[in-house]
């Protein structure tokens, strides 16, 4: 076996088989040469299980003897640590994309483990987002950098941004238990998060005023489905969200007990206690029309969609000139309103149907009207007994 050098290589024959050059000099270095003339250095090794290994560098003229001489060395120094370099490269070439792990993960986890609606957002993010920008990367390979790339991509819409973000910690999470990542390997941690803006937006008095009246003219004169107006003014009056007055069934109101019990929330199964008004309305819809749903378009028998009604408020809206008002700011209106009563954090939790109290927190603190009554019945009370007390001192 001669060492191999430019020389050898050059004057390297083809054959009719495909045959191999070893090097005399470093042990499993070697030129393998086809009989098209193709010539490719090799490395070859025993893993530590004995299994034979052959590892392909490269194809002269990319690299020159030494080149690849310098490159087997290597190679051969991670065999000589217990690595298996020819295994490593193989698993990661057939290790999934990013692509293919989003398909998996929406189908064997978002679709068991998520509600409708979050299982139609994360769909929308992972099509749109996620596997147009590192879709094509080994889901094993994705680095920080990567992530950070991604997320300031999404800069000129910082909630959004935020959102795929945490789509995408999750998924790598779940990647990791299925072993498709190292443990502990998450990119998305230490992903500094956009500052996202809090909507305070909600109604005046005067911009109900309108609005009702709108509601009002839109039903006299039948612009608008009457199961849309009816989701509206309840949606105004109760706080609920859209989807929780979607999905409602007459089997879940109680009037007697004023009361909605809604089995499947964002929050999980709750009651939703409603005041007189929002009873009354329930009232007047009409006995033999309380069939299944509560809102229902032209088909009495199928419930209106969440997309019907929100073309409709687009409508209603600009009609009643609050264009900048969302249908979830109704549900900001019902809490500052009850904020401004003086009712506390725990009260326009259970009434709103949130998780926890810092949710709640925004609209305990919007009116400093309650906090200054608070705060008079607190300070009379201690300058009461302070002069109690220096009423007795003089004494």
């Amino acid at each position: 076996m001669p060492r191999i050098t430019k020389r050898i290589v050059d004057n390297a024959d083809a054959t009719e088989k495909t045959h191999f050059i070893w090097d005399s000099e470093l042990r499993g270095f070697g030129l393998r040469v086809t009989p098209n003339l193709v010539r490719t250095y090799i490395v070859q090794y025993r893993s530590r299980d004995g299994r034979s290994r052959r590892l392909t560098i490269g194809r002269h003229g990319v690299f020159t003897p030494d080149t690849a001489r310098k490159e087997a060395q290597q190679i051969l120094a991670e065999v000589a640590r217990g690595s298996d370099p020819a295994s490593e490269r193989s698993n990661r070439r057939k290790a999934p994309t990013v692509n293919e792990v989003a398909d998996r993960y929406f189908k064997d986890y978002v679709q068991l483990h998520n509600k409708p609606r979050t299982i139609e957002e994360y769909g929308r993010i992972l099509e749109r987002q996620i596997k147009p920008q590192i879709g094509s990367l080994k889901v094993a390979s994705v680095s920080r950098a990567d992530i950070s790339k991604l997320h300031q991509s999404l800069a000129s819409t910082p909630r959004q941004a935020n959102h795929v973000i945490a789509v995408v910690s999750k998924m790598m999470n779940v990647a990791e238990s299925w072993g498709l990542r190292e443990d502990s390997s998450n990119p998305c941690r230490l992903i500094r998060r956009y500052p996202e803006n809090v909507r305070d937006r909600f109604l005046s008095e005067l911009e109900l005023e309108r609005l009702g009246a709108e509601l009002e003219d839109s039903e006299v004169k039948q612009l608008t489905l009457p199961g849309a107006i009816l989701c509206i003014r309840l949606l105004a009056l109760t706080g609920c969200r859209l989807s929780e007055i979607c999905t409602l069934r007459w089997e879940y109101v109680d009037l007697e007990a004023g009361a909605l019990f809604l089995p499947d929330t964002k929050t999980g199964a709750r009651a939703h206690v409603i005041g007189k008004e929002a009873i009354k309305l329930l009232e007047e819809t009409p006995i033999q029309d309380r069939v299944k749903w509560v809102v229902t378009g032209n088909d009495p028998e199928e419930a209106l969609s969440v997309g019907t009604v929100q073309k409709a408020w687009a409508k209603i809206r600009e009609r009643a000139g609050i264009n900048d008002v969302r249908m979830h700011d109704l549900r900001h209106t019902v809490g500052t309103y009850a904020g401004q009563t003086g009712a506390n954090a725990f009260l326009i939790r259970d009434k709103l149907g949130h998780r926890t109290i810092a949710m709640t927190s925004r609209y305990v603190s919007r009116d400093i009207v309650p906090l200054r009554r608070l705060s008079d019945e607190i300070e009379e009370r201690v300058a009461a007994a302070m002069k109690r007390s220096r009423e007795s001192v003089a004494m």
